[in-house]
């Protein structure tokens, strides 16, 4: 099944295309309790967001993904996952670093982005590459018992 082991320097981002989208959902239902459907991530294709996958050297396997919106001075990290067996490889990290250059390119002045408060790998993840929290949105996610706030995080390019 999953090789493990691939150093995140030899992943490969590419632009995210509806084939794609059957190893992007079985990742999202891995990883998510609350997963987004297969219709969200279609529309964000078709809707022209940065829509990209991390995929093995010479291959088609999907490891991870992240959909980046930009706008006029602005950017915002819609969803961003990696699969169970890839992560703690740095793919994270290298895909995150990915959109923020990918902001700076549409000239983004920040790069915005929502994280449950109680997934702290992904804040300390976000915070070393220096974003601050900026504000709450209380029951902004759902969970298990009810809604779950969400930590605004912004960088400042």
């Amino acid at each position: 099944m999953a090789t493990t082991g691939i150093p995140a320097f030899q992943a490969e981002i590419r632009e995210m295309h509806p084939d794609d989208l059957e190893q992007v959902i079985r990742i999202e239902h891995e990883i998510f309790l609350f997963p987004w459907s297969i219709v969200n991530f279609s529309d964000s294709i078709k809707a022209g967001y940065h829509c990209r996958v991390l995929v093995q050297p010479n291959s088609d396997l999907v490891m991870g993904y992240g959909i980046l919106m930009t706008g006029p001075g602005e950017a915002h990290v819609l969803t961003l996952g990696v699969g169970a067996a890839w992560q703690s490889q740095g793919l994270g990290r290298k895909m995150l670093r990915y959109l923020i250059e990918l902001s700076r390119k549409h000239q983004a002045e920040f790069v915005l982005l929502d994280v449950r408060e109680s997934n702290t790998g992904a804040i300390n993840l976000y915070q070393r590459l220096g974003f601050q929290q900026i504000a709450v949105r209380k029951g902004y996610y759902p969970a298990m018992c009810g809604r779950e706030d969400a930590l605004v995080m912004k960088l400042e390019l």
